[in-house]
């Protein structure tokens, strides 16, 4: 097949691009001619066409601007699939890897405090997006879609007018051998962890929308249990922080982080489903998430970790650390394949064959 791949920035090393990476890598090696099209990218991908796309504008016109100039370029050329991760303006195959917008909006608006909820959804930006993503996922533009949990399905059914066996559920998947090969102690060390503590982790940036206040409400009232808690992400939060909580900065090396910690905790307000809670299943860590995340669905309470209905419910989120404190160590472990980049990427490989033969018909 030859097939575009849709990606506003790409990086050829970085985590968040680990699955688009290891897609080109698997079309080339099956011998498929895959082009990227693409704002901004770095690292040479041997045996993929690279085609720059141009997209100045402010922020609030960014995306439309790419998805017109994508549109422009596209039609230079011939594909027998168009695979879009970006919201576009027409694709065989969009991966909703992002979510709903029209939902995350409503979520912020819920989780906002009362004096901000007038301004939270305001702007040229989300009213942009929200046309742009109705486009998208008008099925006279978008063939399929590719969600990467069951709530993602649901709230496309609900808000728009999608065939629903046209959506095709790929949970996100993670390079095994990398979280099975953490050093637990020699990271204890670095960061000051003493042996008998109790290590929470918090994997992530943009705090607001994966939830960090509500992790340290739960540290500050489990102060006095020697619990502490390893934040791995970027910049400062906007909000006190509890004794106990320790600032890592981005780690190239998160999966020592994972080795190190006795369980995930992360109570999003909006994640599709988040890679963490993967990684953490991967290392073999409970994992404390909220029903807000999509990869909650990975997640038998009791047996590998905790749901929590509200992630404002601190009183839950403590008595579900708790609960896996005196579990230490007897997590229920997931088949390996259901959590493997492998699994991942054969699954939207046959999506992709899917439209192809369609195509041809």
């Amino acid at each position: 097949m030859k097939l575009a791949l849709i990606r506003r920035q790409f990086s050829a090393t970085g985590g968040a691009e680990l699955y688009l990476q290891r897609l080109l890598q698997a079309l080339v090696a099956g011998g498929h001619e895959p082009h990227l099209f693409a704002e901004s990218w770095s690292g040479l991908l041997e045996g993929v066409g690279l085609h720059a796309v141009s997209a100045s504008a402010d922020r609030s016109m960014r995306a439309t601007r790419f998805a017109d100039a994508v549109a422009t370029e596209l039609k230079k050329h011939s594909f027998d699939v168009i695979f879009s991760l970006e919201r576009t303006h027409h694709q065989d195959v969009y991966r909703a890897g992002d979510g709903v917008h029209r939902v995350w909006l409503q979520r912020r608006h819920q989780f906002a405090q009362w004096w901000r909820r007038p301004f939270v959804c305001a702007g040229g930006f989300h009213r942009n997006m929200l046309k742009l993503e109705a486009r998208t996922f008008d099925p006279v533009n978008t063939r399929h879609v590719i969600v990467n949990s069951e709530m993602v399905r649901q709230e496309i059914l609900k808000h728009f007018q999608f065939p629903a066996h046209r959506i095709h559920l790929v949970r996100n998947g993670v390079d095994l051998d990398r979280y099975r090969g953490g050093q637990r102690n020699a990271t204890r060390a670095r960061f000051g962890i003493k042996p008998d503590d109790t290590l929470l982790l918090f994997v992530g940036s943009g705090w607001e929308r994966k939830g960090l206040r509500f992790v340290l409400r739960a540290l500050h009232q489990l102060k006095a249990s020697g619990v502490k808690l390893l934040i791995v992400g970027k910049g400062q939060p906007p909000f006190a922080v509890p004794e106990g909580a320790i600032f890592t900065g981005p780690m190239s090396d998160v999966e020592n982080a994972y080795a190190a910690a006795d369980m995930l905790v992360f109570l999003p307000i909006y994640e599709p489903s988040s890679n963490v809670v993967a990684e953490a299943l991967a290392s073999d860590l409970p994992v404390i998430t909220s029903s807000l995340n999509g990869a909650s669905e990975m997640i038998t309470p009791g047996r590998n970790g905790a749901i929590i209905p509200d992630p404002r419910d601190t009183n839950a989120v403590v008595e579900a650390i708790r609960f896996w404190i005196l579990q230490r160590g007897l997590v229920e472990k997931l088949p390996k394949n259901e959590l493997s980049l492998e699994r991942n990427v054969e699954e939207t490989l046959a999506v992709l064959e899917l439209a192809a033969r369609e195509k041809q018909r």
